[in-house]
């Protein structure tokens, strides 16, 4: 597996691309990150880590709202703007799935038509802020076009498995939070957490490509 970073440019100032290469890929995954930490999270790294073994290249991308050392995210529309640059940068000769955790989520979801991306993985998808499950943002997670899959917590304040729709393909984290974590007295270690969302994605990603 080979690294790489390199700056990309957006009307809202430079992202970060950093990109775990698979040796001969059989698809390409683009994701973003949340509202409240970077793509240093576990189950990002835990992605770009293992899945280009097994044929998946990886890049994450970090906004420019991030990258210039903002404490709070810049606006729905302005994150969209940079995961399309960064889908642009990637040039995936291979399928391109898009994808994140809670806010990147919905980008990716709100983005994947335009990209002509085969299929959306949503980390902690966020349902609807904590608390308020009146104000849904389920119609984004819809508006996709294209075969999604769910990964959420048990626990996630954001929206809990039940809370989804029927026939949503969705899995479920034991125990797990927003940010997919969990307590040390949870059935699941954090790094059996990590190796479910791999398993999960990458078993996910086979049968979207086969379509």
């Amino acid at each position: 597996m080979a690294t790489a970073t390199k700056m990309i440019e957006t009307p809202h100032g430079p992202g970060r691309l950093v990109s775990s290469r698979a040796r001969n890929p059989i698809a390409t995954l683009l994701l973003s990150h949340g509202a409240g930490a970077g793509i240093d999270t576990h189950d990002l790294e835990a992605l770009a880590r293992d899945l280009p073994g097994q044929g998946i290249t990886v890049h994450r991308f970090e906004q420019p709202w991030r990258v210039s050392g903002r404490k709070v995210a810049t606006p729905p529309p302005t994150l969209d703007v940079g995961l399309t640059a960064a889908a642009k940068a990637t040039r995936p000769r291979t399928p391109l799935v898009v994808g994140g955790r809670s806010a990147g989520a919905r980008s990716a979801a709100r983005c994947a038509s335009d990209l002509g991306a085969a299929g959306v993985l949503a980390l902690s998808f966020p349902l609807h802020p904590p608390g308020k499950p009146e104000k849904s943002r389920l119609h984004e997670l819809e508006g996709a076009g294209v075969p999604t899959l769910v990964v959420q917590g048990e626990r996630d304040p954001m929206g809990t498995p039940p809370e989804f729709p029927e026939g949503t393909n969705l899995v479920e984290v034991p125990a797990a939070d927003h940010s997919l974590r969990v307590a040390k007295s949870a059935p699941l270690s954090l790094e059996e957490v990590s190796a479910l969302v791999v398993e999960a994605t990458l078993e996910w990603i086979v049968r979207v490509i086969a379509r």
